[in-house]
């Protein structure tokens, strides 16, 4: 009988674990008000030059990578290609279910450590990318009805595409760009081939840039309750470190490491640091509950 308590007191100890570990945050915790939502991930090139150029293109590929892995859809709506490779600029839109849940925790300053290929002294160099991850709803068929804001708050300007692209390019004004008077926000549009197509593209991120800047409201007004939230959203918080000579991944928020570079910028596991962060996020929500 001992034998037998002692054995089944191991298993239960363990399924207790997992249910207070796994499963009360979800009871718990209010289900997400976004779960529903899709995101735009802009990538912009920082410090380092032509190799912080080259891990936007890095980078861009690992979220492409992750998000076949869960089986969402990743399209790349925009990029300013340089002549000596990679991109200076660059947004991917991912659609699916919990892509922005997962994917918001990207927010921040990526720096990349590598021995670049023209560097014949094998010095390690320092880049960086900024990554800002935006909510997308559904497309809005008629912006002018939108609830971000109204038409006259925004004004409409086209004009020439630039830049290679045949002989389309510089006959046509097709390039759409949009400025919200309020707030300043500037967008500008001119990979598709028509203006139509711009101007749908530049609405879809006008307002998902008006959305964030609700939501990143709505979080500083409630910061007691979502502070990790706020934390990630700072633009300027360096976030993770690719440490390409150690074979390492890094995040800093939550102290998480893993050895195999190449896993988690071609294989899909950027997925593994997605769920430690929204697996973390729930606990400092169940902690605020209960400290309520």
């Amino acid at each position: 009988m001992r034998a037998l308590a002692v054995e089944e007191h191991a298993s239960l100890t363990a399924r207790l674990l997992t249910l207070f570990d796994e499963t009360l945050p979800t009871l718990v915790v209010p289900p997400s008000s976004t779960a529903h939502l899709s995101a735009l991930v802009e990538l912009k090139s920082g410090v380092g030059g032509q190799e912080a150029s080259l891990f936007v293109a890095d980078l861009l590929r690992a979220y492409e990578c992750a998000a076949h892995k869960y089986g969402w859809k990743a399209t790349v709506m925009s990029s300013d290609t340089l002549d000596q490779g990679g991109f200076r600029d660059a947004i991917l839109e991912v659609k699916g279910e919990r892509v922005y849940d997962l994917m918001r925790w990207e927010s921040g300053v990526h720096r990349v450590q590598r021995i670049p290929l023209t560097e014949s002294s094998g010095r390690i160099h320092t880049s960086t990318v900024t990554v800002i991850v935006l909510p997308l709803s559904e497309d809005q068929s008629q912006p002018e009805k939108d609830d971000l804001f109204s038409m006259d708050e925004v004004k409409l300007e086209v004009m020439r595409s630039r830049g290679a692209g045949g002989q389309h390019v510089n006959k046509t004004e097709s390039a759409v760009r949009l400025t919200h008077i309020p707030s300043g926000i500037t967008v500008s549009m001119q990979d598709e081939r028509s203006q139509h197509q711009n101007r749908r593209r530049a609405f879809q991120i006008l307002r998902a840039r008006l959305m964030d800047r609700k939501m990143t409201q709505d979080v500083v007004e409630r910061r007691d309750a979502r502070r990790k939230l706020v934390s990630s959203a700072d633009r300027g918080e360096k976030i993770r470190t690719y440490n390409y000579p150690q074979d390492r991944v890094t995040d800093h928020r939550i102290g998480m490491s893993i050895m195999n570079l190449p896993a988690v910028m071609e294989g899909g596991g950027l997925c593994d640091f997605f769920e430690a962060l929204e697996h973390s996020h729930y606990h400092d929500c169940l902690e605020e509950v209960l400290n309520s």
